[in-house]
């Protein structure tokens, strides 16, 4: 479905947009640079490797914990606005929360800094994150637009605070924070104020998210637990963007800004990057669905593993700050050949009515038990061995990944219990057939 004048008229399209930009502009304006912030001895906290593990860790645990209540609670409200606006009322304390208390108490009670911190930020940011996309792409289904060209938005949005959050953080890194209580405190109001569009009655969707009647129990939602398949996407999730996640966010940032003659410099050329690497991801989101209706879901998500592949390794062997900038910039495929195909994936083989269920416990809880296995782990490793060697482990278990899941992973046409997907060309090739009979 491309980006016509049709999608920016749907009301529904349009907020869902307006809340995923504001909430990634809050989220990223501070998160883009919170590793440096952990690790930096002059204008952050000068944490060591472990020290940061343990911090992603719990901050893992927490969002587990979280993510499994937001995923539960959400299929039960089904396209109800009540944990989005709860998400967004915390995003606007990020700013007191993290100045007032967070880094006292990190530097003062390290143990309770750690443990407070993963409710507060799992709450408002890593648990909100998945909750958000999965309501955003009921929506989608209910109102009839692609979910990726609503996502699109969010990328956006982060791209445009992240063009900002190097210079703030040279000047203060407070500033980031509060900034990012202010896009929390819009998202709120958004939230708050904007009335809901009514569901149209011929919404394309297999099941009503607005029917009591198809609203999945308790035991229906833990029965999914039982699914092999399940299983099977837990596995390659673990494999593949578990460790990617603790490359990209525990470990790059201050590996990139090390590349140059003086932390501020590393810090502004980072920020600006990042921008730049979101605004592609942005566009991205809104051509990937394009592709996948060409080359079907499971292709596109292998291709997004290769990717990925690509962009560690190339971390691992390069050592100039022009090439891995280059090589950073696979970050923006990557991203949208891997969340996209996941979503219709759960969609595709799984029960639609449990698709924010199905989403939390199958990609993002899978990720967020993983990190709280690897960070610590990963983290002592570079510590020990360096960040490029660490790179080369990294990107060796992200290529098994990639093998298992072209074994293991379900076909397009394979175990279809949910929504049916059809590539573009397969249908148009059918309808062909039609009119020479």
């Amino acid at each position: 479905m491309a980006l016509s004048s049709s999608t920016f008229k749907n009301p529904s399209y349009l907020q869902s947009s307006l809340t995923l930009l504001l909430f990634f502009a809050s989220w990223g304006v501070w998160w883009s640079f919170f590793q440096i912030w952990l690790t930096d001895p002059d204008s952050g906290l000068g944490l060591n490797g472990s020290q940061v593990g343990t911090i992603y860790s719990v901050n893992s645990a927490g969002t587990l914990i979280i993510m499994l209540l937001y995923g539960t609670l959400q299929d039960r409200l089904r396209i109800k606005r009540h944990l989005v606006i709860f998400a967004a009322a915390i995003m606007t304390l990020v700013g007191p929360f993290a100045i007032w208390v967070y880094r006292p108490l990190l530097e003062s009670a390290f143990a309770v800094g750690v443990v407070v911190g993963a409710v507060v930020l799992s709450a408002g940011f890593m648990a909100a994150a998945g909750l958000l996309e999965a309501f955003s792409e009921r929506l989608s289904r209910a109102f009839n637009y692609e979910y990726g060209q609503a996502r699109m938005w969010g990328s956006f949005g982060y791209a445009v605070v992240a063009l900002i959050a190097g210079f703030l953080f040279t000047v203060n890194p407070a500033l980031n924070f509060w900034l990012g209580s202010l896009f929390g405190l819009l998202c709120l109001l958004v939230l708050l104020l904007w009335k809901s569009p009514a569901v149209p009655r011929d919404a394309a969707t297999t099941v009503d998210p607005t029917d009591v009647e198809n609203t999945p129990g308790l035991r229906e939602m833990a029965g999914v637990l039982r699914s092999p398949a399940l299983w099977a996407m837990i596995v390659f999730v673990l494999l593949s963007w578990t460790f990617y996640t603790v490359f990209d966010q525990q470990m790059f940032p201050e590996f990139y800004t090390q590349l140059f003659d003086t932390p501020e410099h590393g810090q502004q050329v980072y920020g600006v990057l990042n921008s730049v690497q979101v605004f592609l991801e942005a566009i991205m989101l809104g051509l990937v669905p394009i592709l996948m209706h060409r080359i079907g879901v499971k292709n596109t998500l292998m291709l997004g593993m290769l990717v990925m592949f690509l962009r560690i390794l190339g971390c691992a062997v390069f050592h100039d700050p022009v090439v891995i900038s280059f090589v950073k910039m696979f970050h923006a495929p990557e991203v949208a050949l891997c969340i996209l195909p996941v979503f219709r994936y759960f969609t595709l083989h799984f029960n639609p009515a449990l698709s924010a269920t199905m989403y939390m416990v199958g990609f993002q809880v899978a990720s967020q038990v993983g990190n709280i296995v690897l960070s610590p782990v990963l983290g002592a490793l570079r510590d020990g061995i360096g960040y490029q060697p660490t790179f080369f482990v990294i990107a060796g278990i992200v290529l098994i990944a990639g093998i298992y899941g072209i074994l293991v992973l379900k076909r397009d046409d394979q175990q279809v219990d949910g929504d049916p997907f059809a590539r573009r060309a397969a249908r148009q090739n059918t309808t062909k057939e039609e009119v020479q009979r």
